[in-house]
């Protein structure tokens, strides 16, 4: 099995249209089209996996640069998905540094989970 990756679509493409576009050149397992989850729309790239690794190339050779709908498709091997690199989600940012120079420091700093009102407290000298 082979697993193509169809980049530079229309936004209107169906799954019934890349099935027409594929069937052709071989057996087809499955077709995906990559929608936002916000919006509902398409993201103009798919993924369809052909049963045949020599019908998948036959494929990529006779539709790669091909117009549909408009624009000129891209078709290639899809690359196994990998570990995101960066940020991950939900860290990052500011951690506190505590104003000692060395970042995220271990003495109390503004975001202490200590809370200030269990602290004894001082009496204050007047301002005036």
């Amino acid at each position: 099995m082979k697993n193509l990756f169809v980049g530079n679509m229309s936004f209107q493409t169906t799954e019934s249209d890349l099935r027409a576009l594929f069937e052709p050149f071989g057996q087809i397992t499955r077709v995906h089209i990559a929608m936002d989850r916000e919006t509902g729309r398409a993201r103009g790239f798919a993924f369809v996996e052909m049963a045949n690794d020599d019908e998948a190339a036959k494929a990529i050779a006779g539709l790669d640069g091909k117009e549909v709908g408009g624009r000129n498709l891209k078709v290639n091997e899809a690359r196994p998905k990998t570990e995101r690199s960066g940020p991950s989600r939900g860290g990052g940012g500011y951690r506190g540094g505590g104003g000692s120079g060395g970042g995220g420091g271990r003495g109390k700093d503004r975001f202490s989970t200590e809370d200030h009102r269990d602290s004894a407290r001082q009496p204050r000298e007047p301002r005036w």
